[in-house]
């Protein structure tokens, strides 16, 4: 008897074979290809004024990044990272008064050349400000050719402010003329970073957004670098426009991805984002406190003490506090990451604003001495408290309520500033001043405001 015929297997060897030589050969053909550009977007610079993030479809070689790529004109700039993720950052120093050409080229780790394109690039931030109109007041933006438009309609009041920190917006308050708070947030489209022959263009306004239908006795707004919003409220007007029972104060989280959560946070007044976005600074009874936010797990580190929080500095850690001491002098102090807060300055007048560059090089503070008519004075600072300039700053004084702001591109300061008047007469409108870091020589600029802040560029 016959033994049955095997069947031969070379059919089904080759069937699971084709699948994997079928791989084989696209991968083959995709490491042929040369590189290509996924991704080129603005990044938060901690010590330059600016950076660009980039991302590649495989692994660069950093030097010939650094080599083929230029930048017109050129502040002085350097690439860092490696493999597939890039960073341009530019170098502090010199102040950028125009758009800046990029050219990326470069090769990856094969010798394959990336596809060279030239790019626009204007890291400059904006100037926002609530402008007295005719009927109340309204948020206008200032263009880097010197013109303003109006962003927001016309409000009794806008009493608070903010940008978001990555420049996707701003969020602010109204009041009517029963002292009712509105939230609202204003999107905003920016055209800073446009591949050639794209041209920059100027910022894009969408209609407000109501963040919360109820009408609010009091708002407190603070954003991150990432674009999220904390928002502190007190509920309790009542619908007929009068003042109701409050339920006390409360915070939620608005995410820039969406969503938002309430933080169950008690807080002795109002509450700062961390610019890195993973925390919050919770003024409280027995001092400063830094507490987690969610999802990262709960906790908590406190800074015992009469301290106010006056400034973040743009390196991850630093800030600004200011103290107060029972003989009623103040006191300007830098906090490092594990270390004691440096005092940088101590003295009776009243420190009103604060700012800092980098991780505290150069920190400047503004000073009121005096009573009827009180002096402002202008402090530049280094990180060890010596004072590089003083400028006292006769005949202005500053819009109650606003702070000081640093441009890193640019070098220079923000403030809203009046002119002192007669004191028996109402104080005349402030008006954005710029102020060079280095000679703390003032540019006022013809507009009447209220209020004055960085937009950034986004």
């Amino acid at each position: 008897m016959r033994a049955p015929r095997r069947r031969p297997q070379w059919p089904l060897a080759l069937a699971l074979a084709l699948p994997a030589l079928l791989v084989m050969i696209q991968q083959q053909a995709l490491l042929r290809q040369p590189p290509r550009l996924i991704r080129l977007a603005m990044a938060a610079a901690s010590s330059g004024p600016a950076a660009l993030r980039a991302r590649f479809s495989r692994p660069m070689e950093g030097a010939s990044i650094g080599s083929a790529s230029a930048l017109q004109p050129d502040p002085g700039h350097h690439w860092l990272g490696a493999g597939d993720a890039m960073v341009l950052s530019l170098k502090a120093g010199r102040r950028l008064t125009e758009p800046l050409q990029l050219h990326l080229a470069g090769r990856d780790r094969r010798g394959l050349a990336l596809q060279s394109r030239n790019w626009h690039w204007d890291p400059r931030p904006r100037v926002l400000a609530v402008v007295p109109v005719a009927g109340g007041e309204q948020l206008q933006l200032r263009e880097h050719d010197g013109s303003w438009r109006p962003l927001s309609p016309v409000w009794p009041r806008i009493p608070v402010l903010e940008p978001l920190g990555d420049g996707s917006g701003v969020a602010l308050a109204s009041q009517d003329e029963l002292g009712a708070y509105r939230l609202f947030r204003i999107p905003l489209h920016q055209h800073n970073l446009v591949a050639s022959p794209g041209r920059l263009g100027p910022v894009r306004a969408e209609a407000p957004q109501t963040l919360d239908p109820a009408a609010l006795m009091f708002a407190h707004l603070s954003s991150n670098r990432r674009g999220d919003l904390l928002v502190q409220s007190g509920a309790g007007i009542t619908g007929a426009g009068g003042a109701g029972e409050g339920n006390g104060s409360r915070a939620r989280l608005w995410r820039s991805q969406g969503g938002s959560q309430a933080l169950p946070i008690a807080a002795s007044g109002p509450m700062r984002l961390l610019p890195e976005g993973d925390a919050v600074v919770v003024p409280g009874p027995e001092g400063l406190s830094l507490q987690a936010l969610p999802p990262r797990p709960p906790r908590l580190q406190t800074l015992p003490g009469n301290r106010d929080l006056s400034a973040f500095c743009p390196r991850s850690g630093r800030a600004l506090l200011v103290r107060h001491w029972p003989d009623y002098r103040r006191s300007l102090e830098l906090v490092e990451p594990g270390q004691a807060p440096r005092q940088l300055w101590i003295g009776t007048e009243a420190l009103v604003a604060s700012a800092c560059a980098g991780g505290g090089e150069r920190i400047w503070a503004l000073l009121i001495d005096g009573t009827g008519q009180p002096e402002l004075t202008l402090l530049a600072l280094d990180r060890r408290g010596a004072v590089l300039r003083r400028q006292r700053l006769s005949g202005w004084e500053l819009e109650p309520g606003t702070g000081l702001s640093f441009d890193p591109s640019g070098d220079r300061l923000l403030a809203a500033l009046r002119r002192l008047g007669p004191i028996d007469r109402p104080p005349p409108p402030a008006q954005p001043v710029l102020i060079d870091a280095h000679s703390l020589e003032l540019k006022p600029l013809p507009r009447q405001v209220q209020q004055v802040v960085w937009l950034p560029a986004g």
